[in-house]
């Protein structure tokens, strides 16, 4: 999809992250001046290597819960997408208030040192975490229910103070949706890793995943450039009707634990016929998490003009030809 974006001085917060340097690429690529802010909490140096030789390139070493830093990331900036937050469920139950200092207080920092260096849009990083404990399927951005997680109700404050932000103060924002983001450069290792490079990592190592509950938990698993399209949407429209809401960001789809393992299986045995044959565990549930996510993309259609362009199954083979060369 071709989306006419150059000559614009734009902030990716979060920017050494999985997603944040997948957009810092997309935006050079295209001809923009990139400011990344990255404290290195969760993301990495290595994500940067190739971006810092290019000279419409800043890497500014700060954290979004001080306010100094937000303001000085901020000057001479057109655009931003707030991409920085410590993410992850059961890290949030874990540690509650590191989680709430990062993606509350933090996020208000970043409104703040918008609005005061006069940022024209704020595009910032929402959650599915937000529909909790709803019901209704597929998901629809005004249906939503009580959060199960303390991760879950920072996303949601984070909308919250977006929307006052854009109606007190004037602030254009748009916060995406993010539906289990996958694709390359995203951490297989760690604690709270994300649960496709987990299982690319252990099945190209010979080891058993664990699939928590009997696999019948499904996700609407979205590739990371499809990402990278609404982000660039959300940043080039000049629909009065697409700012200061929220999109969900899928490809509108489900498919099960057990449906992507099957599919991760088939896609790494064509570079190793053994992966086939490695066992999958079975654990329990995992605390807060919603057992079935599947997103209307309708609104961000009708809006954006998004169209995602990759499905699980599409992404899934070239996210494992990533990991197959780079782990």
């Amino acid at each position: 999809m071709n989306i006419e974006l150059s000559n614009k001085t734009i902030l990716v917060t979060g920017g050494a992250g999985f997603i944040g340097s997948n957009l810092c690429e997309a935006l050079l690529e295209k001809g923009n001046k990139v400011v990344c802010l990255d404290n290195f909490a969760t993301g990495k140096r290595e994500n940067l290597e190739k971006l810092l030789k290019d000279t419409n390139f800043t890497l500014i070493e700060g954290d979004i819960r001080k306010l100094d830093d937000c303001l000085k990331a901020t000057k001479d900036v057109d655009y931003v997408l707030h991409q920085a937050a410590l993410g992850s469920v059961p890290r949030s139950i874990k540690d509650p208030i590191t989680s709430n200092d990062v993606n509350v207080s933090g996020f208000l920092n970043m409104l703040v040192a918008s609005r005061d260096n006069g940022v024209k849009r704020f595009v910032f990083a929402a959650s599915s975490s937000t529909y909790g404990d709803s019901k209704s399927m597929p998901k629809v951005e005004d249906i939503i229910g009580k959060p199960l997680s303390p991760y879950a109700i920072t996303k949601y404050v984070n909308e919250l103070y977006a929307d006052i932000f854009s109606k007190t103060y004037g602030l254009e924002t748009i916060g995406l949706r993010y539906f289990n983001v996958f694709g390359r450069k995203q951490d297989p290792n760690g604690a709270y890793a994300a649960v496709i490079p987990k299982f690319v990592s252990q099945l190209m190592n010979g080891e058993s995943p664990v699939i928590n509950g009997d696999g019948n938990y499904s996700r609407d698993f979205t590739y990371i450039d499809n990402v990278i399209q609404a982000n660039l949407l959300s940043l080039v429209t000049t629909n009065e009707k697409a700012l200061n809401t929220v999109y969900n960001v899928a490809y509108g789809d489900r498919n099960t634990l057990n449906d992507l393992m099957g599919y991760l299986k088939e896609y790494l045995s064509e570079f190793d016929d053994n992966i086939s044959n490695v066992a999958v565990i079975y654990g329990p549930n995992r605390a807060g998490d919603i057992p079935h996510s599947h997103a209307s993309v309708d609104k961000a259609k009708e809006n954006l003009n998004y169209n995602p362009q990759f499905s699980l199954q599409k992404g899934l083979k070239e996210a494992v030809k990533w990991y197959w060369q780079n782990l």
